[in-house]
């Protein structure tokens, strides 16, 4: 995980609060994070290369909507980068 940006791990982390959501689900959560709109140049991209990334799966919900879900890959990633940030940040 230390290998992907910023944006890259933000869209992990609204892929693993919902069930399998769509580009447009995690587009409009993402959007209202950063208070702007995110263009599909930049989200999609990003989306394809944590699935190359093994990270994330993608499927199809009908012909024209794909759904993103968390591998386990992704799971454990996000569990680790939470391990590390805790040893930095105490809330």
């Amino acid at each position: 995980m230390n290998d992907l940006t910023g944006f890259q791990r933000d869209l992990l982390y609204v892929i693993a609060s919902f069930d399998k959501p769509s580009g447009q689900t995690v587009s409009d959560e993402v959007e209202e994070y950063y208070d702007s709109e995110i263009n599909y140049g930049r989200l999609y991209p990003n989306l394809d290369e944590l699935v190359e990334c093994g990270f994330v799966e993608k499927g199809e919900l009908d012909r024209r909507t794909n759904y993103y879900a968390l591998t386990d890959a992704g799971n454990d990633a996000i569990r680790e980068r939470r391990e590390w940030e805790d040893q930095y940040v105490a809330l």
